[in-house]
């Protein structure tokens, strides 16, 4: 349950985080340098504009963050269910040896070698 909400919490905000990284420009373009720039004149456009784009960057850094530390936390709360061996020891169909102390019946051990046959002599009788 708590797993389902932080994978939608983390869609979200990647959402979010695209949607304001789209908005930004490097080169004076983008909402910071475009739409803010173009509201009242002379000094007010570069201060808009600043403001903009110094929102969009703090935006931007705190929801990166929050994306790592919300990815970090949904890996230690994935229900892993109880596991015998590894992943490796299971997929290659490795079996874990019975304990010492444990009494296994008679069908289940190998039946034993049977005796060699006897050495054939080629025709020398004595």
């Amino acid at each position: 349950m708590l797993y389902s909400i932080t994978i939608v919490l983390i869609a979200i905000i990647c959402v979010v985080l695209i949607i304001v990284i789209l908005l930004q420009s490097g080169q004076g373009g983008g909402l910071s340098g475009g739409m803010a720039g173009n509201v009242g004149g002379g000094a007010g456009n570069m201060v808009g504009a600043r403001r903009t784009a110094d929102f969009l960057s703090k935006s931007t850094s705190i929801l990166g963050g929050t994306f790592l530390v919300l990815c970090l936390l949904a890996n230690f709360l994935i229900d892993k269910g109880p596991q015998e061996g590894s992943v490796i020891q299971r997929s290659t169909g490795f079996e874990q040896p019975a304990p010492p102390n444990l009494q296994l019946p008679q069908e289940t051990l190998p039946a034993p070698a049977p005796a060699p046959a006897p050495a054939e002599n080629n025709g020398n009788q004595e």
